[in-house]
């Protein structure tokens, strides 16, 4: 059904090519081309590089470089910053946690949190237990 259909409709564009047209295409093109006078020199002169085009792949590198740090900067910026609240960066959320007459008292006025939701949130915010009782410094680790 699909022969039918391609012999129904002419695929003829019009352009066709003479026989054997393109096999001495090369040959019949050089021929047909003048002679340049540098074809026939035997000695290749070399010019010699200036200093900028010796140190330009360096400088471009560096500016590339450049460029990624310059937009991890700005995509830093624009990204909100949880730990502007943490407790290391905040004295009084790091005093409020560590007053346990405090987070008694906050935990019986939040009933609804239980310690683990409580331990979740402190890890999303990047809270992590040996960082903050100094057990880092002493290769130990806490677990909670």
């Amino acid at each position: 059904m699909e022969n039918e259909i391609l012999k129904k409709i002419n695929r003829s564009d019009g352009f066709t090519v003479p026989e054997g047209y393109f096999e001495d295409f090369a040959k019949r093109m050089t021929a047909s081309l003048p002679e340049q006078p540098w074809e026939n020199e035997e000695e290749v002169r070399m010019v010699p590089r200036s200093w900028w085009q010796k140190v330009r792949p360096y400088v471009y590198l560096a500016a590339m470089f450049l460029g990624i740090w310059c937009m991890m900067q700005t995509f830093d910026l624009m990204r909100p910053h949880a730990g502007e609240y943490s407790p290391e960066n905040n004295p009084v959320i790091a005093a409020a946690m560590n007053n346990d007459v405090f987070m008694e008292e906050y935990f019986d006025a939040a009933s609804s949190i239980d310690d683990y939701d409580f331990y979740d949130e402190l890890y999303s915010d990047g809270y992590t237990p040996a960082v903050h009782t100094g057990a880092q410094d002493k290769g130990a680790s806490v677990s909670i």
